[in-house]
């Protein structure tokens, strides 16, 4: 069946062709100069190698508007399709956002290769590597919101659409039932996403009460953050050498050194213009960053545009509300020999760095030391002992303290909390012997 004749269809499915081999398509402008541009490809790329693709094809076009009708003008188009023929290549990949339009004229013009855009390559990897049913609902509320716009584009045989006689064809009424079974699926995903998100509230609400500090790492993909999370609680979660290797956040209860208890999550990683849709479908999880007491943001350290990655990723959490927490910078991968050499990127130069490698362990040892002296500033070990007749003070020990052990005594109840100042002012008058002067202090 030749793509005029198909039905149409508003299902999410992969769009790699299944040969795979690919031209990518970038342009130069004021915006965007020649190095940035062939940087974008790399990483574009490396996308498509994640999605299955092979790159044999690369080009580049220096335009200082964008052309209404094919992007990069009909002469390049002409240019590009006589690439494709003779590398035989039947999917290309612009590093930009198309419109439905242009998609629909490059079609044409290439010979009807499949034409899609960054966005939409990001959103197939997405759905390849999604797991659980939170992910994949997240993901094809992202698909369907982003296809809707565009599906006139969907099919030469359906009719387009216009505003008066003369423009109705037999293509209309398919038309309008996708569209409506589209609403329709993006109202019911949103529905469950609701519920699976008052559901996260619980939880977190219940981790508050812990009094439980709360570390999510976080960062650019491929860094590193779930190999660093395996090294530390043996969570045992996908880790490969690939972009978005894994989506769902992970969380895992960590014992410091000292005893203290943290909750590490392992959060989704970020990338250059990442779509819109996709932020909105995840940001349950990436709330996940908005939620922490303190970030670990990943760095490859062997990667010479980590000061870009770290831009993105500040600005991501700028963008979440996540910006101005206590922060510790982890510089990863610090085995490699590009490494060696490592200079900081612009901006960190405040606040704990840290050199690591999460695959074999080295400085991994430091990484923890500074975690745990993060959590514990102004934190102390205090004992307070509670009469019986007035136990609701307990309970805003759990709310706002570590309780580590409770003992019910006849008239008393005895327990040792980590407290910040703030808590062990507000329950002054139940410290122990021992404890009142520390927390005085901790006062002033």
């Amino acid at each position: 069946m030749t793509a005029e004749n198909k039905p149409s269809t508003i299902e999410t499915v992969a769009v790699l062709p299944s040969e795979g081999r690919a031209a990518l398509v970038g342009v130069i402008n004021r915006e965007f100069s020649e190095d940035e541009a062939e940087r974008s490809l790399d990483e574009l790329s490396r996308l498509l190698d994640t999605a299955g693709g092979e790159t044999v094809v690369r080009l580049l076009q220096a335009k200082e508007s964008p052309d209404p009708r094919t992007y990069i003008g009909s002469g390049k188009v002409e240019e590009l399709a006589a690439l494709c023929e003779q590398n035989d290549v039947g999917l290309i990949v612009f590093d930009t956002e198309l419109s439905p339009s242009q998609i629909r004229n490059l079609e044409e013009g290439l010979g009807d290769r499949r034409v899609i855009d960054r966005s939409m390559l990001i959103l197939d990897i997405f759905a390849l590597h999604a797991k659980t049913g939170e992910g994949k609902l997240q993901v094809e509320l992202a698909q369907l919101k982003y296809t809707a716009p565009r599906l006139i584009g969907r099919g030469t045989e359906l009719s387009r659409l216009g505003g008066g006689i003369g423009t109705r064809g037999p293509g209309e009424s398919q038309l309008e039932r996708d569209r409506r079974h589209l609403k329709r699926r993006i109202a019911a995903l949103e529905d469950a996403l609701d519920e699976l998100e008052r559901n996260r509230r619980t939880m977190r609400a219940a981790r508050e009460r812990s009094g439980i500090a709360k570390i999510a790492i976080v960062g650019y993909t491929n860094a590193g953050k779930s190999t660093l999370l395996n090294r530390l609680t043996d969570a045992g979660i996908l880790a490969e050498d690939k972009l978005f290797a894994t989506l769902d956040p992970t969380t895992r209860k960590y014992s410091l050194p000292s005893g203290e208890q943290v909750l590490l999550t392992d959060t989704v990683g970020f990338i250059r213009r990442l779509p819109h849709h996709l932020i909105k479908a995840f940001r349950s999880t990436l709330d996940e960053a908005v939620c922490a007491d303190i970030l670990l943001i990943l760095l490859d350290a062997s990667d010479p545009e980590s000061d870009e990655q770290l831009a993105v990723t500040e600005q991501l959490l700028r963008d979440l509300g996540a910006a101005g927490k206590p922060t510790i910078y982890v510089f990863n991968k610090c085995d490699r020999e590009a490494s060696a050499d490592l200079a900081l990127p612009v901006g960190v130069r405040e606040g704990t760095v840290c050199h690591i490698s999460a695959k074999t362990g080295e400085g991994v040892d430091g990484l923890v030391s500074e975690i745990e002296r993060m959590v514990m500033a102004g934190r102390r070990r205090l004992t307070f002992v509670i009469p019986n007749a007035e136990a609701g003070a307990l309970t805003k020990l759990y709310q706002n303290a570590s309780v580590e052990t409770v003992d019910y005594g006849d008239e008393n109840i005895t327990v040792v909390a980590v407290a910040d100042a703030k808590t062990a002012g507000m329950l002054r008058r139940y410290l122990g012997e021992g404890s009142y002067g520390e927390a005085e202090n901790q006062d002033e």
